[in-house]
């Protein structure tokens, strides 16, 4: 039983304490697993004391010598640990075991099997592992586990550490690449008094010093627009955003998002700097841009990415024509597919139900899907060859989308207007219709000049590794283990 177990291992704390702190404040390391592998003939042949710390994973006493593994996060050494070589012996044989985090002095020595190891002559314990970490061999089976003590899925799991070392990269090569096109990096704030920027509903928080309601940010798209009109002309932010909406493959609740800003530019401009962004993230990860998806299918990154119009394929899928459509249509349609929607659903709203059902899903190689109409879009320019379409574009991939960007609308008459739109949707039981922002409305009358902006979520890192997002997340937010909890 994990209790009995618990019990042991605080005697064996206990036992240590007696002569020493097992939990002191730093340690002395002085060299990495990698280090001292890579370096082991120099090491040997110079004698110098190596002082190596990390967990121990494995534990095979055999009396007067002990042969342990030491990991820490570059890899793993061997230790050997021979009473007559080592002080300390029998308190350390007493009390280490495996999951302790300890540190280990010694010499670099070949066994006489040849195995590189280091040939302890002192060692202590830098952390007591008074609960056992779960054996590599049985692993964290039951995925909401894995989720919720992730450091363990760390600990057994080489892989999952790999994907957030990948992670960090990629955000890392966006960074990178948006600095070097002359971006500059805004922090722009999570409370907002009017959530704005997106469909999408939002949590709600309370300001205790301002006794005020407001929400968490769900894009960042307007406070970055009202730098442009603050005399910026390229900005970007990478930042949490948080949507209160529904859990599924691609969709979490509380995630990363970029959004970037360009004066001066439009949404072909855009199109163009995305693809290269995302053909040089892709090279870098993973060294090709020919990857597969999760059946798969092979994807070509590395080609000219293709403009898909919006109308022309909706109707190749659907049969409608969305430049003579009425509501009606679209309504006795959303029912035929067996989609999920409001009775008082807008007609923007049953098109992108529709889309997301019939179109979506066979958009498989990179495109841009362009020119939607404008009721699906309140915050994108009108199109200068349409007026009932605006001149916005979808980054397509594996049947999902992986980023959005438009010329930015930037008319506050017509922003007037689309917001008016929305604020009736909401009135007939839409809650992710956008709200009318009279701030955002104001800073428009000043004047912001033409600009495109893109918008992209570490979505787009979990389609290319073929994961679920909540596999790509340290922490994903899950319900309290209140059967588990203390």
């Amino acid at each position: 039983m994990l209790e009995d177990i618990v019990r042991e291992r605080e005697k064996k704390l206990a036992k240590y304490e007696e002569k020493e702190n097992a939990f002191p404040y730093k340690g002395k390391r002085n060299a990495s697993s990698s280090f001292f592998a890579e370096r082991f003939g120099a090491l040997l042949r110079s004698g110098k004391t190596v002082t190596l710390a990390g967990r121990i994973s494995a534990w095979r006493d055999q009396g007067k010598i002990i042969f342990a593994d030491l990991v820490d996060e570059r890899g793993k050494a061997q230790l050997v640990l021979n009473k007559k070589e080592m002080k300390g012996f029998d308190t350390v044989q007493q009390t280490v075991e495996t999951g302790d985090i300890v540190e280990a002095s010694g010499k670099a020595f070949k066994t006489k099997r040849g195995e590189k190891s280091l040939l302890v002559r002192s060692a202590r314990m830098l952390a007591k592992g008074i609960r056992p970490v779960p054996s590599s061999w049985f692993g964290l089976e039951d995925v909401d586990a894995r989720f919720r003590k992730r450091y363990l899925d760390l600990l057994l799991n080489e892989e999952t550490k790999n994907i957030f070392r990948r992670k960090a990269l990629f955000w890392d090569t966006i960074r990178g690449f948006l600095k070097e096109e002359g971006y500059l990096e805004i922090e722009m704030p999570i409370l907002e008094s009017i959530p704005g920027g997106a469909e999408a509903e939002p949590f709600v928080t309370h300001h205790n010093a301002l006794d005020e309601d407001f929400y968490l940010r769900i894009s960042l798209e307007l406070p970055l627009k009202k730098m442009l009109v603050g005399g910026f002309e390229k900005v970007f932010e990478i930042g949490r955003i948080f949507r209160n909406e529904g859990i599924d493959r691609e969709h979490l609740q509380d995630y990363t998002q970029m959004e970037c800003y360009a004066a001066y530019e439009d949404y072909n401009d855009m199109m163009r700097f995305v693809e290269r962004m995302y053909k040089r993230t892709i090279k870098v990860l993973f060294g090709t841009m020919m990857l597969k998806d999760a059946e798969g299918k092979k994807i070509n990154w590395g080609g000219k990415w293709q403009k898909v119009d919006y109308f022309s394929v909706f109707k190749k899928e659907t049969g409608i024509d969305l430049a003579k459509t009425e509501r009606n249509e679209l309504f006795q349609k959303a029912k035929t597919l067996g989609l999920a929607f409001e009775a008082n659903a807008g007609k923007g709203r049953l098109i992108d139900l529709i889309y997301k059902k019939t179109v979506r899903p066979k958009l498989i190689q990179p495109c841009f899907l362009v020119d939607p109409p404008v009721e699906i879009e309140p915050l994108a320019k009108r199109s200068r060859k349409d007026f009932l379409r605006v001149e916005r574009f979808q980054m397509i991939a594996y049947g999902t989308e992986l980023g959005k960007g438009f010329s930015e609308l930037n008319d506050p008459r017509d922003q007037r207007v689309r917001f008016e739109d929305q604020m009736r949707e909401r009135k007939a039981g839409d809650l992710e219709a956008q709200r009318l922002d009279e701030d955002f409305l104001e800073a428009l009358e000043y004047g912001m000049p033409p600009a495109s902006g893109f918008g992209m979520s570490e979505r787009l890192f979990s389609v290319l590794m073929n994961k679920p997002i909540r596999e790509t997340v340290v922490f994903p937010p899950m319900r309290l283990d209140t059967k588990n909890s203390k």
